[in-house]
């Protein structure tokens, strides 16, 4: 399997059509004060499935289209797991409220799949990386949503682009436009597409060297990881997967694991949402 850890070797540079905002530092470029202050630099990271040749198209289309300088992290293969490597990161019911379900081995994919990600931002020692699944579209109000997340970008910053509109609620912290970045009165599900700072990376890598739910369910436990992630509405983003193939790590679940979901999953939320009020 690919490790989940980060290696150089992992992460593909892509040609972009464009430089767009440019975020990349240069010390002390010819005619700059020196009282300026710096431009943090940030770079795109693609997460994407190497067998998954069909999403290469739109993985091209998306680093064309983003703000900054982009590459690939490659994502781990649910297929190429072994039982040691899962039961080396992954324990059931090792966090309070308890999580009533398994994960599936695609479900540990992809957060191992985020862990490269959160590992290359610090191994490159850039200030935040731009995290994208392979199977979103980005529209023309992403760019004004970038700059509102970028003015957030601080210390242990992790700012979210919900592709659901509707869903999250919470107090404004910046407005900018049309675009509003508040802080969620409870996070939302999906990594679509997220800003993270370092500082924030590193917690995340600390804190999840073991879990044990999906990568996005985790962030939602502010009380744990000590990242209080912000979002940014409208996020600009679009999920796509429908249109590449459906999902990449999915799996056809049986009428008696449906209902189990359909009635504990309620109970999970609820317990989250009770703990969330207690948090803040």
């Amino acid at each position: 399997m690919q490790s989940y850890e980060f290696s150089p070797s992992s992460a593909m540079p892509l040609e972009r059509a464009h430089t767009g905002f440019g975020f990349d530092h240069v010390s002390n470029p010819v005619g700059a004060s020196l009282d300026e202050p710096r431009q943090p630099v940030i770079r795109g990271f693609i997460i994407h499935l190497d067998r998954a040749h069909d999403r290469m198209p739109q993985v091209e289309r998306l680093a064309a289209m983003l703000p900054v300088p982009s590459e690939v992290i490659e994502a781990v293969d649910g297929d190429c797991l072994t039982d040691a490597e899962i039961d080396r990161v992954y324990r059931r019911r090792l966090h309070k409220p308890s999580y009533p379900f398994e994960m599936s081995i695609g479900e540990i994919a992809c957060f191992l799949s985020h862990r490269k990600a959160w590992a290359a931002i610090v191994e490159q020692g850039i200030d935040a990386g731009l995290i994208f699944e392979d199977d979103v579209e980005i529209d023309e109000s992403f760019h004004a949503a970038f700059a509102a997340a970028k003015a957030c970008l601080k210390p242990r910053a992790f700012v979210r682009f919900p592709f659901r509109m509707g869903k999250e609620h919470g107090k404004c912290v910046l407005t900018e436009g049309q675009i509003n970045v508040i802080r969620p009165d409870r996070v939302g599900l999906g990594m679509v597409a997220q800003l993270v700072s370092r500082d924030a990376a590193i917690r995340l890598l600390k804190a999840t060297t073991l879990f044990d739910r999906p990568v996005d369910t985790t962030v939602q436990m502010s009380w744990f990881t000590h990242i209080s992630p912000l979002a940014v509405l409208p996020g600009g983003v679009h999920e796509i997967s429908s249109q590449l193939g459906g999902s990449t790590i999915k799996r056809r679940k049986t009428l008696m694991e449906k209902l189990s979901r359909e009635m504990l999953r309620p109970l999970y939320r609820a317990r989250i949402a009770l703990r969330w009020r207690r948090s803040i």
